[in-house]
């Protein structure tokens, strides 16, 4: 399923479902168990028989070839588009075994399909003679550049339109959103889904998530509105911005990245895979590191209705490989051109898990994001992991990237010669050898099992940890030692 020659994700099409009740309906139908008679074509088009609860299956049909989807179901719903025109992308973007591609439409959408192609492609001839081939028309780059022009201006009419809700929020007091529900925020999430701007809907969805979550959600719940009135202002004054900074705006509203840098070819290390998922989608996030680039490289695969993503690379695993990265002004996002064997390595040998060390508790460092470079140097480690660096330098790195990228929630960060150490609070962080300085880790890392693998591997010695460093703090992903260099993954 393609737009424009973007493949359309799992994530991208639940992000077009009118309502939560829909999303969740839509992904129960992104199986392969109700569907018949699915296929689609060159130009677009996606179409299936769905069973229902009635004798006669429901037919849908969905067009990708315009600007904005369209959407054509025999089902009784009001809504658009349904759960049956939801689960058929759904279970378009598994992949071509399930909706076989390159198929000629079928009649019953035939009749719907081709009075929107005339209307889309006008043609000088008497409509009343017969056309005298059936090969469609090639792309027109003039009606593309019109499209992306409607669509520009749909989303600047719902960033305008969200600039004044989240005014009239502040106005009102942000006490309101907790008597409000969730109500208020997914109304609005609709109105970005009608304005193309499935970023936008992501991120009002993710703030409906705040109120009431516990101490202090008020500031988080500013900071988060803030975020997003940031980006709003960045598309409204995009032609003000630089070019990467614009791409990366056009990319968080929600617009498809298209790849146009040339492909990087390296032998990249599998530093880390793990999945998280919101109850209906599952994302899986692959760190790669390039052994002879040093460059780090995020591949994400998405599965829906309980479905595993179809990538997997196991950590620790080398591949020779072709990646393709996404634009914009902090490029980390790629994709694999090329799915070779990975190389097996001889994975190293876990110690036994013993009890934590309580060693003294050091300095902690500000949760804050220097702006300039302390001048230290990275510290390297033997053989082809990537080189890791104190905790100053990880937060000066991850306040670099933020300048780039305001709405970034991480970056990927390799630390040498830490120890990871208990507060007198309870709270965990990954402390420099010398005790000068410390990251926190996050809330997830320190509920998750890998911390207490961390724990015995160090052994209260310094150890190197790949992972994500954010404003929440350090989630460790993996890890390495001096005397065994394999990686050890920790999720």
């Amino acid at each position: 399923m393609t737009q424009q020659g973007v493949r359309w994700t799992a994530d991208q099409v639940l992000a077009l479902a009118p309502d939560a009740a829909s999303r969740k309906a839509g992904s129960k139908l992104g199986t392969a168990g109700p569907w018949s008679q699915t296929g689609s074509s060159n130009e677009g088009a996606v179409w299936g028989q769905c069973k229902g609860s009635g004798s006669k299956p429901y037919q849908t049909i969905v067009d990708m070839s315009g600007a904005v989807p369209a959407y054509k179901c025999s089902c009784p719903s009001r809504k658009f588009p349904c759960k049956h025109a939801l689960g058929l992308l759904l279970l378009r973007t598994a992949g071509d075994t399930q909706v076989p591609p390159d198929q000629t439409p079928p009649d019953w959408a035939e009749q719907w399909l081709e009075p929107r192609r005339k209307r889309a492609h006008p043609t000088d001839h008497n409509p009343t003679t017969p056309t005298t081939t059936d090969t469609p028309s090639p792309a027109d780059p003039e009606a593309a550049r019109r499209r992306a022009e409607r669509r520009a201006q749909r989303i600047t009419s719902g960033t305008t339109e969200l600039e004044q809700r989240l005014a009239d929020l502040l106005r009102g007091g942000l006490a309101q959103t907790e008597q409000a529900g969730y109500g208020l925020w997914e109304e609005a999430a609709a109105r970005m889904v009608d304005a193309q701007a499935p970023g936008l809907a992501s991120r009002i969805r993710e703030l409906g998530a705040i109120p009431a979550t516990g101490p202090g959600w008020p500031v988080r719940l500013l900071e988060e509105c803030a975020l997003l009135h940031l980006l709003n202002q960045g598309w409204l004054h995009r032609e003000r911005l630089p070019p990467d900074l614009a791409t990366t705006v056009r990319t968080r509203v929600g617009l498809p990245p298209t790849p146009t840098a040339p492909p990087i070819r390296d032998r990249w290390l599998v530093l880390s895979q793990y999945d998280t998922t919101d109850g209906h989608l599952t994302t899986r996030r692959i760190w790669l590191y390039g052994t002879e680039t040093t460059r780090t490289a995020l591949l994400l695969s998405y599965g829906a209705a309980g479905r595993a993503p179809s990538l997997a690379l196991p950590p620790g695993q080398f591949l020779d490989a072709d990646i393709r990265p996404h634009p914009g002004a902090a490029p980390l996002r790629a994709d694999l051109h090329n799915h070779p064997t990975p190389t097996p390595t001889r994975p190293p040998q876990t110690p036994p898990p013993t009890p934590p060390p309580t060693p003294t508790q050091p300095t902690t460092h500000p949760r804050t994001h220097p702006t300039t470079h302390p001048g230290t140097h990275p510290r390297t480690h033997p053989g082809t992991h990537p080189a890791g660096v104190d905790t100053t330098t990880a937060l000066t790195t991850y306040g670099t990237a933020l300048s780039s990228d305001p709405w970034l929630e991480s970056w990927p960060v390799t630390l040498g010669d830490v120890i990871p150490v208990q507060t007198s609070e309870g709270d965990w962080q990954l402390a420099d050898a010398e005790g000068k300085s410390a990251l926190p880790l996050t809330p997830q890392a320190t509920a998750h099992s890998g911390l207490w693998r961390l724990v015995s591997l160090s052994g209260g010695t310094p150890i190197t940890v790949f992972g994500e460093c954010g404003h929440k703090g350090f989630t460790p992903l993996s890890t390495w030692t001096r005397e065994a260099a394999g990686l050890i993954p920790l999720r």
